[in-house]
């Protein structure tokens, strides 16, 4: 079950709002776990005894670390988070990686072991360092163990950020779990935030994802240069519009239920280098590595060449997490090599030349896509010799300028959307309203025009979800 489908809309939803606020507060934790239980197990009825047994070695080894630093036993102490990581780990790695690497074990003359076809539990990457945050920050001192196995179980699975994150690290919501308060105002921007990110995933991701499959499914040795980079321009839209759609979905539904989750993008397709545009893009992972990775292994505290290292481990890490393919890990080790060239090379030089600065972070960034969407590393490698005409198929055809005219609004959309300027605008808009003299008719026609954008959203959406046969989710992989 995904967010922006029908059946999530208009029957899993209301039936938990309805069944959460008719609920005393004592048990809401309880109806989020069990709701939570129910959203996994639709697609998944197995793995749900995976979440749960996750769940409480994590609960236990949370408060036997808690119990050991009170008795001052910080060596057993060290000894059990060890524990908790290596479970989550292995746990991970099993289902994650082992196809993986009995494939390339089987590369060897003479090994021939047969694969698992495991199928990956969803969202597995995300819950696991969710969890092993917990034990972390008990023992860092950075939260209090938590003593309701109900109250924990429904961090570990909570249905609004369970599949795609944003991957909320323990110590930001252990005060929320138990002391959240859920009020109109909240649940108000929690349900425009939600039909915001509907209309990103639904109405630009799913669009704009047709052209990339269209072009990607060519016969890539026949795609021209513009047709390339037309591709992966599509391709670069999609995910964005639908991760992050997926994100504002997660945030507004964190926040009718009285969560309040950190954000997960900040527009990173601005971004002026590299290092900026990781600084915006997936910022609930790159937070979580820095530190619970950079910064254990000595950040940049301990000289340049161990700060090089330690970057290296994160990218080497970031690319392993997104999934058992070649390709991940090369577009993991890809990004780390620009991050340590800016940082120790030419960083500086980039603050000081805005325009060649965005040109050239875009252009790394679309490389860096064209590696990440192709598993199959023979055709990556072709269709970036695509975008630099090394495949003989010329630099444009009748067939790109066909598709390049038909697409061409939608592109203008989807690079104004990608920007704040829209937001800014409305913003704009909003505060000019409301300082007409009479303020409360002011207040009312802003509320009346929210109202109307989030109602068009919401019934153009659907219709087009009701006639959908494509409406994939591309976080689902990982």
């Amino acid at each position: 079950m995904v967010f922006s489908s029908l059946l999530f809309m208009f029957r899993f939803l209301p039936v938990v709002l309805i069944l959460y606020f008719l609920a005393p507060k004592k048990l809401r934790n309880f109806i989020l776990f069990i709701a939570s239980l129910i959203f996994y197990a639709w697609g998944e009825p197995v793995y749900v005894v995976l979440m749960i047994f996750s769940t409480i070695v994590d609960f236990t080894h949370g408060a036997l670390v808690y119990k050991l630093k009170q008795e001052n036993k910080m060596g057993k102490a060290r000894f059990v988070v060890a524990s908790s990581m290596v479970i989550n780990l292995a746990l991970l790695g099993f289902f994650k990686y082992a196809d993986f690497i009995i494939t390339n074990l089987n590369l060897i003359p003479g090994v021939e072991i047969p694969l698992l076809n495991l199928a990956l539990p969803i969202g597995i990457s995300f819950y696991t360092f969710q969890t092993m945050s917990y034990t972390i920050d008990v023992y860092r001192g950075d939260a209090l163990p938590q003593k309701n196995i109900i109250s924990f179980g429904a961090y570990v699975a909570l249905f609004p950020q369970l599949i795609a994150g944003p991957i909320v690290a323990y110590n930001t919501v252990a005060e929320q779990l138990e002391g959240r308060k859920e009020t109109m105002d909240d649940f108000a921007t929690g349900a425009m935030r939600f039909m915001t990110g509907v209309g990103k995933k639904v109405l630009l991701a799913n669009n704009i994802g047709l052209l990339w499959d269209m072009i990607s499914a060519r016969n890539v040795g026949e795609v021209p240069v513009l047709m390339a980079w037309l591709g992966i321009t599509a391709y670069a839209f999609q995910i964005y519009f639908d991760f992050s759609g997926y994100s504002d979905m997660a945030i507004g539904l964190g926040k009718m239920f009285g969560f309040h989750f950190l954000e997960n993008f900040n527009y990173p397709y601005i971004s002026r280098s590299i290092t900026e545009f990781w600084r915006r893009w997936h910022m609930s992972l790159g937070s979580w590595f820095r530190s619970y990775v950079y910064i254990p292994l000595g950040g940049n505290r301990k000289g340049l060449k161990l700060q090089m290292r330690n970057i290296a481990v994160v990218w080497l890490l970031t690319g392993i997490w997104h999934g058992a393919s070649w390709n991940f890990l090369i577009w993991g080790i890809y990004f780390g090599v620009f991050l340590i060239l800016e940082k120790f090379l030419w960083l500086d030089f980039l603050k000081k030349h805005k325009i060649f600065s965005h040109v050239y972070t875009i252009f790394l960034v679309w490389i860096g896509w064209a590696i990440f969407a192709f598993d199959n590393m023979t055709k990556g490698a072709q269709y970036i010799k695509a975008m630099f005409g090394l495949t003989g198929a010329g630099f444009v055809n009748a067939e790109t300028l066909y598709l390049l005219l038909s697409y061409a609004v939608m592109l203008v959309v989807l690079i104004l959307a990608a920007t704040p300027y829209p937001k800014m605008l409305a913003a704009k808009l909003v505060d000019k309203i409301e300082g007409i003299k009479a303020k409360t008719a002011g207040s009312v026609i802003s509320a009346v025009l929210q109202c109307v954008f989030v109602a068009a959203v919401f019934i153009i959406s659907t219709a087009y979800l009701v006639d959908a046969t494509y409406n994939p989710f591309l976080y689902f992989r990982f």
